[in-house]
């Protein structure tokens, strides 16, 4: 895989908007004293890159009624079943993630649910009826200690 042509600024721009994707360009210009068109541009092309592929929200699930986040490691019949199979994860609202892996699982996921009984639900009535699941192994989460974006540089000579 071929990495995008960047440079400092723009991994400097990309920092920026990881701490804070709401910040106003013309805040990043500032700091990185550059006009607000530059980091504008550089945004533009950045996305052209597929280097930046949209924002997204970080959410506290649990001030929403989400109380349990659990991690689900899945057993598949077959891997060639891969593609089918997160088809059908992907239609399920509370599948937030899901991973091809190495390893014992062939897919490892992310589920939200309200609480336990809601969990069971998920799992019972919508993941395990999926045809090429073999069996799932459910691993609740009591807390995220951390969650934060790689330090990124424009080092890449290793």
């Amino acid at each position: 895989m071929k990495i995008a042509e960047i440079d400092d600024l723009d991994i400097q721009i990309i920092m920026e908007l990881l701490a804070d994707a709401k910040q106003p360009y013309t805040d990043i210009a500032k700091r990185l004293y550059v006009s607000g068109g530059t980091v504008h541009v550089r945004m533009k092309k950045l996305e052209a890159l597929g280097v930046v592929e949209g924002a997204t929200l970080n959410i506290d699930y649990s001030k929403l009624g989400y109380d349990i986040g659990a991690f689900l490691g899945i057993y598949l019949e077959k891997s060639s079943l891969f593609d089918e199979v997160s088809k059908h994860l992907q239609a399920i609202p509370e599948v937030i993630e899901a991973h091809y892996t190495t390893g014992i699982y062939s897919i490892f996921a992310r589920i939200i649910c309200r609480d336990t009984k809601h969990l069971r639900e998920v799992l019972h009535d919508k993941i395990q009826n999926i045809a090429g699941i073999q069996r799932t192994e459910t691993f609740i989460s009591l807390q995220q200690s951390f969650s934060r974006p790689v330090q990124l540089t424009n080092d890449t000579q290793g």
